[in-house]
């Protein structure tokens, strides 16, 4: 069995990041010859060759590119580690609860006032993302209880509680022609002549193919919808930070988003019970809304900037 060091992991991960042991070195904060030798020993003891060395610098090999992949994912194990400890030692720590910047202030707003009510509720510290990232933040040990959203967000491993179901509206531009109608199809939104769908990066990081333009952010998509460069399918509750710039229109085949309160099944503690309860108790609030007038969308809770279904 080959045990490998974390030290040598980062080593290995500095140049295979930079391509050029001066600079990893740099990086690390040591001079180049031990950062060398520490790899030429990590080659000796895999019994394969990591690296192609030639005066410009360094390219990775196959077996390069394997270590680099599976380093990153046990450096990250370890640091997840290291923070879950350090959470779970601070027994006068707050929770922390992720959720995509946007969305709903009533739903942050009824939760927190139903987690104060809990027997035993710890305080609650709000960690706003983008979309996408409340799945890292909560393996890497960052967040305790996570809004998220399927079928949209990566659920795999959590724990989690069905809050409420909702269906999916249209995001355009105000002043383009679908916007005056009271009801769209998919089919109607997915090829629109000038105005095709934003596209957001799939779980891997990679986008799906398409000429929408490619966004990371709320703001951005928020500034392209206002000047007609694009449209997207979304949960309704996106209200929460639609501009007046925009309009909302029902898409009526679109698939239904649920929002669900998740966390990880070995870090469960009492307190994260109590947030979760207080979550369970505001199930179907959303849907107990009135529906306002024909482009706009209920106020609610949800996925705010989901990708298309």
């Amino acid at each position: 069995m080959h045990d490998l060091e974390t030290r040598e992991l980062r080593y290995f991960v500095a140049v295979a990041e930079e391509l050029h042991f001066g600079r990893a070195a740099a990086r690390l904060g040591i001079a180049q010859p031990p950062l060398s030798r520490a790899i030429g020993r990590l080659e000796r003891r895999l019994g394969v060759r990591l690296l192609d060395r030639d005066r410009r610098g360094a390219t990775l090999t196959d077996a390069g590119r394997v270590l680099l992949r599976e380093a990153r994912t046990a450096l990250d194990v370890l640091a997840a580690a290291a923070r879950r400890t350090q959470r779970a030692g601070d027994a006068t720590r707050p929770l922390v609860l992720a959720t995509k910047a946007g969305a709903s202030y009533e739903l942050l707003h009824r939760l927190l006032g139903a987690v104060a009510g809990e027997p035993g509720a710890a305080p609650i510290d709000v960690l706003l993302c983008e979309v996408g990232e409340q799945a890292g933040l909560l393996r890497g040990g960052r967040a305790d209880v996570a809004i998220m959203h399927r079928p949209v967000d990566d659920l795999a491993g959590f724990g989690t509680e069905d809050l409420h179901v909702e269906g999916q509206v249209a995001l355009l531009p105000a002043a383009h022609p679908l916007a005056s109608r009271d009801r769209l199809t998919l089919a109607e939104v997915s090829d629109v002549p000038g105005l095709p769908i934003a596209r957001w990066p799939r779980l891997d990081g990679s986008y799906p193919d398409g000429p929408g333009p490619e966004v990371h952010t709320q703001s951005q998509l928020a500034q392209l919808v206002a000047l007609g460069r694009t449209l997207l399918v979304i949960p309704a509750s996106s209200r929460a930070w639609q501009w007046p710039e925009h309009v909302a229109v029902p898409v009526v085949d679109a698939p239904q988003v649920t929002t669900v309160a998740a966390w990880r099944p070995e870090a469960h503690s009492p307190q994260v019970a109590a947030l979760v309860r207080a979550a369970m108790g505001l199930r179907g609030s959303a849907a107990r809304t009135p529906p306002g007038p024909v482009g706009s969308v209920p106020e609610g809770a949800g996925n705010p900037v989901a990708p298309p279904g």
